[in-house]
């Protein structure tokens, strides 16, 4: 194995978490551009104006670098040790990085109506589509760590436990919004 493998993994790991931090935090700020637009029309503007700059910087300064920095560092680690791939959980995780990719690209294009004032979403769908990030992070993170299908199976499992937890406090949550603004 290459000298340098192990700093390419550190590299693509330091990536990995700056990634998911954008992912993490661009949701929120769609929340909140999306709340927004129920203000007063000055403070709608204002604030508005505000999110379209902080979405713009926290996805084209740290969410898009820190994902082709990610993916470069993986494709280089899979370069020196091309055997990972007849590994059985590589092909797995693979598949939900394209599914964390694939997520990206539907936030992409969510980025591109709410700076053309453009709101499909309402917030609470926002709050679900939040958790996506985190799905993918608890996945992936379980798939590497345990590699082996019998623990593959119990983490699988934890997951949906995980995704049926974080459905029922999301809609919790709004209830208990509703209640206080009635």
């Amino acid at each position: 194995m290459a000298d340098y493998y192990l700093h390419l993994k550190a590299l693509h790991l330091i990536f990995v978490v700056t990634w998911f931090a954008g992912l993490f935090y661009i949701p929120r700020l769609f929340i909140y551009h999306i709340e927004a637009q129920r203000k007063t029309p000055q403070e709608r503007d204002i604030l508005s104006r505000q999110l379209k700059i902080m979405e713009k910087r926290l996805w084209f300064i740290i969410t898009w670098p820190s994902a082709v920095l990610a993916t470069a560092f993986a494709v280089a680690l899979i370069g020196i040790v091309p055997s990972l791939l007849l590994q059985p959980w590589m092909w797995l995780k693979l598949a939900f990085v394209l599914g964390l990719v694939l997520y990206h690209l539907k936030l992409h294009q969510m980025y591109h109506q709410l700076q053309k004032d453009i709101f499909k979403y309402s917030s609470t769908a926002m709050r679900l589509l939040n958790e996506g990030a985190t799905i993918f992070l608890f996945a992936i993170v379980f798939l590497v760590v345990l590699k082996n299908t019998v623990d593959w199976i119990y983490g699988l499992l934890g997951l949906f436990v995980l995704v049926g937890g974080l459905f029922f406090a999301i809609k919790s949550y709004k209830r208990s919004r509703e209640r206080r603004s009635s």
